[in-house]
């Protein structure tokens, strides 16, 4: 019989507790304000009779900074994450002092990104202020309803972002703005092992419930920033400059945890198990061709583009 999500719960503390003490060991501190170049910053206009911000004030490029902001108004939903992971992961024993361990680390980032962002005057302040207003609003519910979908959504979700920042600093032209956004992906990336070895523990303890779990967060997964005003547009943007899109996310996402779970080398399935295996791998199929035909028409659209220049 599967286990229930509180017997789960339950069976992986210890684990819990293990992959804790770990994270806790590799975990490098740091500070934002190290990161901010405070020195290149001057009033805006208002009570400081400073100067309104204008496009042009900053060097970084559309695209990247649609992804900073994108990336930023994610980061800043983390009032609404906290409360989905703490509702479902409780807030006792190992399980509880996570919790509250990823939130501070989680709230870092966006301390980081709204400085570094504003200090440069890379975006509009008021526009940003106005967009953080509207989507923390809009809040984040997960569409997920058990503890081992939200472990299979969270270790998808943290190796994305660590993607979506390392490659929008790169974007960036910049060399303050790339060094930051390696910092926090290097956070990221140490949530994405957290949560992936602790599902990769469930899968020892029920084979079949979290295969299943697995291919129903792949086959729906979404960003958590879909809430956001313009998002698929602002998408668009950011596939388009190859910062993320979903040949990125098969191939450096989806695979690569993926394969370190072993899903496709798993025996001993029921035909439940099975079932769920072969939805992920007849989606898996889908979406590879779907992403070799938008990376072939982006590259026909440069390719264009640069003859006619």
């Amino acid at each position: 019989m599967a286990m229930t999500q509180t017997e789960l719960l339950h069976e992986l503390e210890p684990v819990v507790a293990g992959e804790l003490d770990r994270h806790e060991k590799v975990a490098k501190e740091w500070f934002p304000h190290e990161y901010i170049p405070w020195s290149e910053g001057r009033n805006f206009d208002g009570i400081y009779g400073g100067e309104a911000w204008q496009d042009g004030d900053s060097k970084i490029p559309e695209a990247a900074r649609v992804s900073l902001i994108v990336n930023l108004l994610t980061e800043d939903n983390l009032p609404s994450y906290h409360h989905e992971i703490a509702t479902t992961f409780g807030r006792d024993g190992a399980w509880g002092t996570w919790v509250h361990r990823w939130t501070a680390e989680e709230d870092r980032h966006g301390t980081a990104l709204r400085d570094y962002l504003t200090v440069t005057r890379a975006v509009d302040p008021i526009a940003l202020e106005r967009a953080r207003m509207a989507h923390m609003q809009s809040g984040f519910v997960t569409e997920y309803g058990t503890m081992l979908q939200q472990l299979a959504y969270v270790s998808f979700q943290e190796l994305a972002t660590r993607i979506s920042h390392r490659n929008t600093g790169k974007a960036s032209g910049d060399e303050g703005c790339e060094r930051l956004l390696a910092r926090i992906a290097a956070d990221e990336n140490l949530h994405m092992l957290f949560y992936r070895n602790l599902l990769k523990a469930a899968f020892e303890l029920d084979p079949n419930q979290t295969m299943r779990s697995v291919t129903d967060v792949v086959t729906t997964f979404q960003m958590p920033g879909q809430g956001m005003e313009g998002f698929a547009r602002k998408s668009l943007i950011i596939a388009n400059e190859g910062i993320y899109d979903l040949r990125l996310h098969l191939d450096d996402v989806l695979m690569p945890v993926l394969r370190q779970w072993a899903v496709f080398d798993k025996t001993g399935l029921d035909a439940e198990g099975e079932q769920a295996r072969e939805e992920l791998s007849a989606y898996l199929a889908k979406a590879d061709v779907t992403a070799a035909r938008f990376v072939e028409r982006r590259e026909e659209r440069r390719a264009r583009a640069a003859a006619r220049r």
